[in-house]
């Protein structure tokens, strides 16, 4: 999962508290805040987090620190307790556009093709994601010293999220064409092409029969640079199958009675 550009903003200058509208209301909350800073693994930061939000339950911080969980139990890979700080999230702030991606894109990245509820998670995607989509376009700096360029980054970046969790859904309902549409539009919007997302879109290709365009994907994924060593075994293992589908004779049509 890769970690979205408003994460790193927040969570790496919270000691900058003088950067945020927010302000703290004591020196205890000071001294608690800071400590977020000091800890020196995710699971002592986390825990550092939770000790402001329950500690002071009136901080003006509440937004910015549960974003801050949130997303470092998604670098974790910890889909409960990144769905769980993200429904707080929402819960403090519904149009929450970060948070409605997350829940939108790991809701998605969970559910599977013969999932009983899969048709009542899938409607819970779309929604989120329409709405993150949508909800983006005005999300406010969450620093007063954030360029346009970067919020315009930011907005980007939600938005590929949410046209991913669509386009994973087409996937799970067997609509390759618009899971294409909406792959194609997540890499548009990204900085950094995300090679998983370059996995995903092939993937969609060979299910579609055009094994020329999952190639071409596949190949980029290779050449990423930020390809992972597991990323680019995955990607030269599909070009093999491309290969061994492209040498197959076409299976006979069946006969007409």
């Amino acid at each position: 999962m890769r970690t979205r550009l408003i994460g790193l903003l927040v969570a790496g200058t919270l000691c900058a508290l003088s950067l945020f509208a927010q302000k703290p209301k004591s020196k205890k909350e000071i001294e608690a805040l800071n400590a977020i800073n000091a800890a020196t693994t995710v699971d002592d930061r986390i825990k550092a987090i939770d000790h402001v939000l329950t500690s002071f339950a009136d901080t003006e911080y509440k937004t910015i620190l549960l974003t801050m969980a949130m997303q470092l139990e998604e670098q974790k890979g910890d889909f409960a307790q990144t769905t769980f700080y993200a429904q707080q999230l929402l819960d403090a702030d519904p149009k929450n556009s970060n948070a409605l991606a997350t829940m939108a894109l790991e809701t998605a990245h969970h559910t599977r093709e013969f999932d009983l509820d899969k048709e009542e998670k899938l409607a819970k995607v779309d929604k989120w994601a329409k709405d993150a989509i949508e909800d983006s376009k005005t999300m406010p700096k969450p620093r007063a010293d954030l360029s346009d360029e970067q919020l315009d980054s930011m907005r980007k970046d939600v938005q590929s999220e949410g046209y991913e969790a669509l386009a994973i859904s087409a996937t799970l309902r067997k609509k390759n064409d618009d899971a294409i549409t909406n792959f194609k539009q997540a890499l548009s919007l990204q900085a950094k092409q995300d090679p998983g997302t370059q996995l995903r879109l092939g993937q969609v290709y060979i299910d579609s029969g055009k094994f020329d365009d999952a190639a071409t994907l596949f190949d980029q994924a290779l050449n990423n640079p930020i390809s992972t060593a597991q990323v680019k075994q995955i990607a030269t293992a599909k070009k093999a199958e491309i290969a061994k589908l492209k040498a197959s004779p076409a299976p006979a049509p069946k006969a007409t009675q």
